[in-house]
């Protein structure tokens, strides 16, 4: 049986989610703050966290970053008006957010969205990699390299990628990469695509104004094109 971690300083929250997992046979851990969170990862290794990013003790982004190293998918909850934090959780290596107020069925159908994508993330031995010009993306070893240079990309930003890559010159609506990504279009979250491309983007060292790989289609979407 998987296990989340919740963390919330909102007890009615945890409470909240932690019903609604259960109900889907899911463990969960809980905590009210982010020094005990951490403490509870670092023990339990859950197999996703669900964190508010404002925490007293240590905040949803830097538990983010710690968690990069644990290997522990996180998916950030935060407020509408939070969007710089949002922005920059989903840079630090977040793999989805969800916003206040949520519906509770919603947060646990992106939980076993972010979970299949761990688990099926993996490429048989022998397939070959992608490549558009310069770009290299090794779907075995799930690397990116432009010419010798490796980039590091989280697991999302390297699922959008490797699709888009797979079928250079192809147009990816947004709601197409978020189905990529999680499953399912989720009303409303089309924007966290649009955050994950400016991150490859950068992450390429590609000019936003003329991006040499990774293009946008205006009123459409995004392509891969050497």
């Amino acid at each position: 049986m998987r296990t989340v971690l919740v963390i919330d300083d909102n007890v009615k929250i945890v409470e909240v989610l932690s019903e609604y997992l259960h109900a889907e046979d899911f463990n969960t851990l809980t905590a009210t703050d982010g020094v005990e969170g951490f403490s509870l990862a670092e023990a339990h290794r859950p197999d996703l966290a669900l964190v508010d990013i404002m925490l007293p003790g240590m905040d949803g982004i830097e538990l983010t970053r710690r968690f990069q190293t644990l290997g522990i998918p996180v998916i950030l909850v935060t407020a509408r008006s939070d969007e710089i934090d949002r922005l920059i959780g989903l840079e630090v290596g977040a793999d989805d957010y969800v916003t206040k107020p949520f519906s509770p069925r919603e947060v646990v159908a992106r939980v076993k969205a972010v979970l299949r994508r761990y688990e099926h993330g993996s490429r048989p031995a022998g397939t070959p990699p992608l490549r558009v010009g310069e770009l290299t993306v090794d779907l075995e070893r799930r690397a990116v390299l432009i010419g010798e240079r490796q980039v590091e990309l989280t697991r999302t930003e390297f699922d959008l990628l490797a699709a888009m890559a797979a079928h250079p010159g192809r147009v990816y609506t947004r709601g197409h990469l978020l189905e990529i990504v999680s499953g399912e279009a989720f009303e409303g979250y089309e924007r966290t695509i649009d955050a994950h491309i400016k991150n490859i983007r950068r992450k390429l060292g590609e000019d936003p104004r003329a991006p040499r790989y990774v293009r946008t289609m205006i009123g459409v979407g995004y392509k891969v094109e050497g």
